[in-house]
């Protein structure tokens, strides 16, 4: 039976309190969150301009054939990234639980950095034909195998670092990196669709934000090749070889799969509210492209402030009841709010239906990351997590822009993907009732 080791201040925790840590303690993991989370966000910055820049994507390596048809190779390559995730979050992860935190950091930023680097400088497919697109899918496919890892990753370092008693406010900054890449991304996209023609933007501006986001590599690397190793990783004397973890793995496939079941309701709703938004206001809802990435931005806006605070409420009131909440007004609330927008689409209803989904996102994932470090093993903390976090987003999460493009153009109802969150929801629920502490046999950190 696992169980919280004690704290090192007795006199403290009889007090149900431990001191605050000093100034330049606080500074030092200050600096600490900032360099971890910032290559956080550039990987999740890559993954949306992608998806939100798809249609014209889809012109430039996938001509011929319908608009439908394009769109769906151009979403599909998008959702192929995300196949290599669960390979990435095996290999990459343990490779981190072996060798360290800041060493497998580095190696997932210059993995990410050669594969948007990569689809930014291809040439269409008019100029080299065929091998445009495999070579944009091959640069998805090195993306989705360093993110497999890069989340979950970034999520244990800040878990491990945490002053006690407030991880869930630590680890919800992993996400809220993220949050700056989306507003980011639909900023820059408000001006460059502003400033560019829809031909323009179709013939070399949707390069412009994914050439952006690599010249900033280069300080990335210097920011990340400044952190230092966890103290907790450092104090394990065994450190396990790449055999035992993958045996941890497959022994803990029940954990793996629930916690699986728990990310998909973040990866649906994440990848719906954000990478599909822009796509589905002007495909489906034919609203301006100005329009919708605005509220693209202000779904990141939101994220952001909701992240850390759910966080930090769950650090008070525990991960399960907030994970519980947020699952059952999704699973009630999510097709009526799309009914109420496709049935007279608009600027404004778009913006209120989709910041209600993301109040429910992020303040499901702000208690939902943390949770997913404490319940895995220590020996595969990383591994664990990005493993059962890749397969949600390989399975579901990624191929979430395709799935819905697919099932409004086959039944003609465009509020489907409410569905297709609801069910994300059903998921969430029934492994947040079975992730109890008394079934998993130990006591959870808080």
């Amino acid at each position: 039976m696992l169980r919280r080791p004690a704290l090192s201040q007795p006199r403290f925790a009889m007090l149900g309190r431990v001191p605050a840590p000093s100034l330049t303690a606080r500074q030092s993991k200050l600096g600490a969150v900032v360099r971890v989370a910032v290559g956080n966000a550039l990987e999740m910055y890559d993954f949306q301009i992608f998806g939100y820049y798809a249609p014209a994507i889809a012109l430039t390596f996938f001509p011929g054939g319908s608009e439908f048809a394009g769109l769906m190779l151009s979403f599909m390559t998008f959702g192929a990234g995300f196949l290599m995730r669960p390979l990435g979050a095996v290999l990459l992860g343990a490779y981190i639980d072996h060798h360290g935190r800041r060493a497998g950091l580095l190696v997932t930023l210059g993995m990410m950095a050669v594969g948007t680097l990569s689809i930014a400088v291809v040439p269409g497919y008019a100029a080299i034909g065929l091998a445009a697109p495999l070579l944009v899918v091959a640069g998805r496919l090195v993306q989705g195998l360093s993110a497999g890892v890069e989340l979950g990753g970034v999520s244990v370092y800040l878990s491990e670092i945490a002053s006690p008693g407030r991880k869930g406010f630590y680890v919800a900054w992993q996400s809220g990196s993220q949050q700056v890449a989306v507003m980011f991304a639909a900023l820059l996209g408000l001006i460059l669709s502003v400033s560019l023609s829809a031909s323009q933007m179709t013939a070399w501006g949707w390069r412009v934000p994914l050439l952006a986001g690599c010249t900033l590599l280069p300080l990335l690397f210097l920011l990340r090749r400044s952190l230092v190793e966890t103290e907790a990783f450092r104090a394990r004397r065994h450190r396990p070889s790449m055999r035992i973890i993958v045996r941890t793995l497959f022994a803990n496939w029940k954990l793996v799969l629930l916690g699986m079941m728990m990310s998909t309701m973040t990866t649906v709703s994440f990848y719906m509210i954000t990478a599909y938004t822009p796509t589905f206001g002007s495909t489906v809802l034919h609203l301006a492209a100005t329009g919708n990435l605005a509220v693209t931005l202000c779904v990141g806006a939101c994220n952001f402030v909701l992240l850390p605070l759910s966080g930090a409420l769950s650090d008070r009131v525990g991960r399960r009841p907030i994970l519980f909440v947020c699952t059952g007004l999704t699973l009630l609330t999510a097709y009526p709010a799309l009914s109420w927008l496709v049935a007279a689409p608009s600027f404004a209803r778009l913006l209120v239906a989709e910041l209600w989904l993301a109040s429910l996102y992020a303040t499901y994932n702000g208690a939902m990351a943390v949770f997913l470090t404490e319940i895995m093993p220590v020996e595969v903390r990383i591994s664990g997590f990005s493993l059962a976090y890749s397969l949600a987003t390989a399975l579901f999460g990624g191929f979430t822009p395709a799935l819905c493009t697919y099932l409004i153009h086959v039944t003609g109802n465009r509020a489907i993907p409410g569905v297709w969150l609801s069910f994300a929801a059903i998921c969430g629920l029934v492994a947040a009732l079975f992730l109890s502490p008394k079934r998993l046999g130990k006591s959870l950190d808080m």
